[in-house]
């Protein structure tokens, strides 16, 4: 992972958990927030696979969590003070990794797709324990997840296949 990556890997996850949180205490949160974790850390690798990609978001700065909360209708009542994270958001990552906590077959392919990575670096993400899968209901559930998922699902596609055709 690109260290650069982490401040976006870091406010994206936060943003899918506090969306689609975990039923539970503390411990379903924290395994909700690993499997958030590996998924964005998928979705960021493929998003920005150099290091100059990861340069170039750290100086311009991913976009923010703006568009996710239209889409989610959720209340961020504003960037301001300790929610000035979220303009670490990175939408299209915050899409992706929704495509691959709601797709086990699109994560492997994602997984697969990423150098130097295995299914063990990811294995929450890829093969959750019956407790993961208690915890993250509402982060792993497709119909939930779906008008995240669809704003850039077209763009993980071609990216995880660029010579593929999109069939309609």
């Amino acid at each position: 992972m690109q260290t650069n990556l982490s401040p976006v890997i870091a406010a994206t996850a936060q943003w899918l958990t506090r969306s689609f949180p975990a039923p539970g205490g503390a411990l379903a949160s924290a395994l909700c927030e690993a499997q958030a974790r590996q998924a964005v850390t998928v979705a960021a690798r493929l998003r920005y696979p150099t290091a100059m990609d990861a340069a170039l978001v750290a100086l311009a700065g991913p976009g923010g969590a703006a568009r996710l909360d239209r889409v989610t209708r959720a209340d961020a009542g504003g960037a301001t003070g300790a929610q000035a994270w979220r303009t670490w958001v990175d939408e299209v990552v915050a899409s992706w990794a929704a495509c691959l906590l709601a797709d086990p077959e699109l994560a492997s392919a994602a997984v697969a797709a990423l150098a130097g990575s295995g299914p063990d670096e990811f294995g929450r993400l890829l093969a959750p324990g019956e407790s993961d899968r208690r915890a993250a209901a509402l982060l792993r559930h497709p119909d939930l997840l779906a008008p995240v998922a669809a704003l850039h699902h077209s763009a993980l596609l071609t990216r995880l296949d660029p010579d593929a055709t999109l069939v309609p």
